[in-house]
């Protein structure tokens, strides 16, 4: 008992000194606006997939329309064979709307509509791409922020976490969890450091600079990735070009998670692939997940002696860690108590993709199989 209780603690002390302080929360773009403006504002495309969205399109794209961006911009949104109004109210809301094609061998969904608004653009002379979801709204300021950061610091990606809804009970409980994981996989002061390899962006906003984009082949090199915006933040990384990731208030997701149910189905469309679909770091995880919040709480509760108090510890850890996270969300900082409970529901979440990918039903979207390249 006293081994696991050590190792809990110093899992622990790993996560909160040894991980780019990720549990802070620091990276955010609240110093946008005091960032230098260039003396030109260059052209921007913003390209929207959307397939079956109709419930939102249209407030994603009224907000781009009254974007406050002092140089050129335009909308497109790739239409991807949606079975609703998503097209029409696109339209009527003042995009301009390409009618996607399928899904071509060897591609994802997302990225391929994506594929097809670039080649529907190409030769309009824009210098940065907007990649942006069709259930994502933006501050009038949003787009200008995004250029200007870019600009004031030489970087060919700049992303931005979206503030996810977090209005039900279950969203209340588990959303701030999943950014909080995020952030500890993907620290984002290692992401944004140069020198470090990790690499890491959010695909709901992500501004590109479009040669060095295209030099590095655009889209094909990850075409078939369904995590596709970590895997396009690593390509422009690799490639020598410097990226920003942080988090933001001026972005939001309208996409709703009224029950455990809907965000079962979001967790396991892509966290086996995360893992490589690989039962070995399947098994890592269970093990790590197991030591890092499982252990403390269990230790705390049932062990005695020195372990009871490690455990404690560990727990209290872990606490500190998760209140600043919740915070961000407008949530009682005492909620973090509970997470190992709710890092316990994400591992089944996890464990449930696995049994679907291994039964031939994994990375289901929509009622559409994603690749697995």
């Amino acid at each position: 008992m006293i081994w696991l209780a050590l190792a809990a603690c110093l899992a622990w002390a790993v996560l909160l000194f040894g991980r780019g302080m990720f549990w802070r929360a620091r990276e955010d773009d609240r110093d946008a606006p005091r960032l230098p403006e260039p003396a030109r504002w260059p052209e921007v495309q913003v390209i929207i997939p959307a397939r079956d969205e109709a419930e939102t399109i249209g407030a994603t794209v009224r907000s781009l329309v009254m974007q406050d961006y002092p140089g050129r911009f335009s909308i497109l949104v790739v239409n991807d064979r949606s079975r609703d109004a998503t097209g029409a109210l696109a339209r009527a809301a003042g995009a301009e709307v390409l009618d996607g094609q399928g899904r071509a061998p060897g591609w994802s969904g997302k990225l391929y509509a994506l594929q097809q608004g670039l080649q529907a653009v190409a030769g309009r002379g824009h210098e940065f791409l907007l990649f942006t979801d069709a259930d994502i709204t933006h501050a009038p300021d949003s787009l200008r922020r995004l250029v200007q950061r870019a600009e004031a610091g030489g970087l060919d990606l700049v992303s931005l976490m979206a503030r996810l809804r977090c209005e039900s009970a279950a969203e209340r409980w588990t959303i701030p969890a999943f950014v909080f994981f995020f952030q500890m996989l993907y620290p984002f002061r290692w992401s944004n450091d140069p020198q470090a390899r990790t690499a890491a962006a959010a695909g709901g906003c992500v501004l590109l600079r479009r040669e060095p984009f295209e030099a590095r082949g655009g889209l094909a090199p990850i075409r078939g990735r369904i995590i596709d915006d970590c895997a396009l933040a690593g390509l422009m990384k690799r490639g020598g070009s410097a990226i920003w990731l942080g988090l933001t208030g001026r972005v939001h997701s309208l996409r709703a998670y009224e029950g455990l149910g809907t965000i079962r189905a979001m967790v396991a469309r892509t966290a086996y692939a995360q893992l490589g679909y690989n039962p070995a770091l399947l098994l890592g995880m269970v093990l790590a997940m197991g030591l890092v919040f499982l252990a403390p709480p269990l230790l705390a509760l049932f062990a005695t002696g020195v372990a009871r108090w490690l455990g404690l510890a560990a727990w209290c850890a872990m606490v500190v860690a998760f209140a600043p996270m919740l915070r961000r969300y407008d949530l009682a900082p005492e909620r973090a108590i509970a997470l190992p409970l709710i890092a316990a529901t994400y591992l089944l979440f996890t464990l449930d993709s696995a049994w679907a990918e291994w039964r031939g039903r994994g990375g289901v979207w929509k009622g559409e199989a994603l690749s697995r390249e």
